[in-house]
């Protein structure tokens, strides 16, 4: 059997792609040695406010999505691939996310510097500067993706670095890359009016010149802030390609939004589905008088009864779930629903909804009671 190798995401379905057994191994243990030299650089500052009620109290990267943080998918697949050294920009609720690191991942190898203020992508990375001696893994916690990581082992020599990229219809909502006859980029644009590229820049790189990247990222800070009043990591890259680098272009098979509600729900979809394997009723749960779709997820110690649990939902451990129908919700671990019908919810951990139908989106240990839906 191949060795797995995804990057950073849920399922690990990059593979090595050699003949032979004896082959695939050693094709593997290369690349571990390879990956293992590499630090990675995870930019956490913001304050998710796309996110909004949920990270006034709860970082955006510890949010959780089909039963686990968005920042545990990224760390667990780094480490599987031999990464385990993390400069960590931080900022917003920094000691939550410290002490969830610490508690959770203990074979990560962590350095946190503290971004004081928000002036953007490029300014979080040129933090990490005094740590990185070599090459480099640059990824953000608000997206969840399934590359082929391989590539990096694998670059010529002629080339500095990787920026992963996913075809997409809609280009006009993304930062596009054009690219040249040989795949490499020739530049980034924001959000184009016309059909450039449609190659959404999804926040996963590669750099092998991490000289030539900071100098570009001092570049793009003396020139000053754009429209937002931020700096920009892609234009330190556009730096990076006008003087002379080579950056491959590189594709991806899965790519999620978990940056705001309803890509977060999107994402758990995926996750307690059939691509994503995480869903299923646990052996530990309780389930009386109830019809449970098969792509959701019912958690140990959670407890469902006269209720309908359609597609999309996630019920995480010791919540409590009663005379309700929910459809795309998650229901945050030790939270109680009652006598509602919810859709496209997100319910917060220790939350209490009672007689309510429609849509709620609460943070932890909040409360809504109303009356009973019709028809019940």
């Amino acid at each position: 059997m191949v060795p797995s190798l995804g990057l950073p995401v849920f399922r690990k379905l990059s593979k090595v792609k050699v003949r032979g057994q004896h082959r695939e191994f050693l094709q593997y243990g290369w690349l571990l040695r390879y990956l293992h030299r590499m630090k990675a650089v995870i930019p956490l500052a913001g304050r998710g406010t796309r996110l909004r009620p949920h990270t006034h109290l709860t970082p955006k990267p510890l949010i959780r999505v089909a039963g686990k943080p968005v920042l545990d998918y990224i760390l667990d697949d780094l480490l599987e691939v031999g990464v385990s050294e993390v400069i960590f920009v931080v900022g917003h609720l920094r000691d939550s996310i410290r002490t969830h690191i610490e508690t959770s991942q203990p074979r990560i190898r962590a350095r946190y510097v503290v971004q004081e203020i928000q002036d953007g992508t490029a300014g979080a990375v040129a933090l990490a500067r005094p740590w990185v001696d070599g090459e480099l893994l640059i990824l953000f916690a608000d997206t969840l993706f399934e590359v082929d990581l391989t590539i990096a082992g694998s670059l010529d020599a002629g080339r500095s670095g990787v920026i992963w990229a996913k075809e997409v219809e809609d280009y006009s909502r993304f930062g596009v890359i054009v690219t040249d006859a040989n795949g490499d980029m020739t530049r980034i644009v924001e959000k184009p009016r016309e059909p450039v590229s449609r190659l959404a820049n999804i926040g996963l790189y590669y750099i092998r010149d991490h000289e030539l990247l900071f100098e570009g990222i001092e570049d793009t800070r003396t020139r000053g802030p754009g429209p937002s009043g931020e700096y920009y990591l892609t234009d330190a890259f556009q730096y990076m390609v006008d003087a002379g680098a080579r950056i491959l272009t590189a594709p991806v098979r899965t790519w999620l939004d978990a940056g705001k509600v309803d890509a977060l729900l999107d994402a758990n979809r995926y996750l307690v589905g059939v691509g994503g394997g995480r869903g299923g009723v646990d052996r530990a749960a309780t389930v009386s008088g109830s019809a449970i779709s098969q792509l959701s997820r019912i958690e140990a110690g959670a407890r469902v009864t006269n209720s309908r649990i359609g597609d999309n939902v996630t019920v995480e451990a010791g919540a409590r779930v009663s005379d309700s129908e929910l459809g795309d919700t998650i229901v945050g671990a030790g939270a109680r629903v009652e006598r509602s019908r919810l859709h496209g919810s997100l319910i917060g951990s220790h939350a209490v909804v009672t007689g309510c139908r429609g849509c709620l989106n609460i943070m932890d240990h909040s409360e809504v009671r109303g009356g009973p839906p019709p028809g019940a």
